[in-house]
């Protein structure tokens, strides 16, 4: 299994609009961060998690250029605008030369469902208008498995401040963004992962994510070989000064970033 990272920010990406902070104008590349998303490649299936405002820069500058590039489906964790608000750019995944197909499969819960028919009524009419991207809502509940394309996805239940949103376990793979607090339940689900991505904001508490040191808390929990933090702001600080205080198994995440994840149970 592959993975990218195609963002690794938060909401506001990095650097912000409006700010002069050392990260903000910081000449390293690795400080500069899109909205977090990521694409999965297992089985010769391509899985993309979350769809941001950043989604079309990000495929661009990962080679989509050709009819051959492909999705298979996309997994939402949450109905937030840093990781939906790209979802129209994927008309181009939803016809097949020329032919606007059923629909892209979009796996979300009932509320991010809703969300999205709100904010996209033209993608489910009934006669859309020529070009409108179409879409094929599944829905699914944290703790029931699935499969997207052909690939098992377990869905987990994670809380962000108000928010029920979901992680997902594929394989061997952990995928937690935008915690505040992951349950008990999840942590169980995502013990026995070889790796893990999960969000890591700033050091400073916040209302709705995670720190840096609640992070590690969390990974320690999880005990994963190797780990990655994500969903980054600028207030973390640059990534030249904050990666070598972390723990040897532990990595700051970068945008274009690919690893990979070993088979096996």
């Amino acid at each position: 299994m592959e993975l990218t990272f195609l963002g690794t920010g938060t909401s506001t990406g990095v650097p912000q609009l409006r700010c002069g902070c050392p990260t903000c104008t910081s000449a390293d590349p690795r400080d500069r961060r899109l909205r977090a998303s990521v694409l999965v490649e297992t089985d010769g299936k391509r899985l993309l998690i979350d769809c941001g405002p950043d989604f079309h820069t990000q495929m661009l500058r990962h080679g989509a250029r050709s009819r051959e590039d492909r999705l298979d489906a996309l997994l939402v964790t949450h109905q937030h605008y840093d990781h939906v608000g790209g979802i129209d750019d994927l008309r181009p995944y939803c016809y097949q030369e020329g032919i606007i197909e059923i629909g892209f499969p979009v796996y979300c819960q009932g509320d991010v469902a809703r969300d999205l028919r709100d904010r996209l009524p033209y993608s489910f009419r009934p006669d859309p208008y020529p070009g409108a991207p179409r879409f094929d809502l599944r829905e699914i509940e944290a703790g029931k498995k699935f499969e997207a394309a052909g690939v098992e996805v377990l869905p987990v239940r994670i809380n962000h401040y108000i928010l029920d949103m979901l992680g997902f376990r594929i394989g061997r793979l952990g995928y937690i963004t935008d915690a505040k607090v992951v349950p008990e339940e999840t942590i169980q689900a995502m013990r026995g992962v070889d790796t893990l991505v999960i969000n890591a904001l700033r050091r400073k508490p916040h209302l709705s994510h995670i720190t840096l040191d609640e992070a590690l808390e969390i990974i320690g929990r999880i005990e994963p070989r190797v780990a990655y933090l994500t969903h980054i702001s600028h207030d973390m600080g640059r990534y030249a000064d904050v990666a070598p205080t972390l723990p040897s198994n532990v990595f700051l995440a970068v945008d274009d970033m690919k690893i990979h994840i070993p088979d096996g149970q």
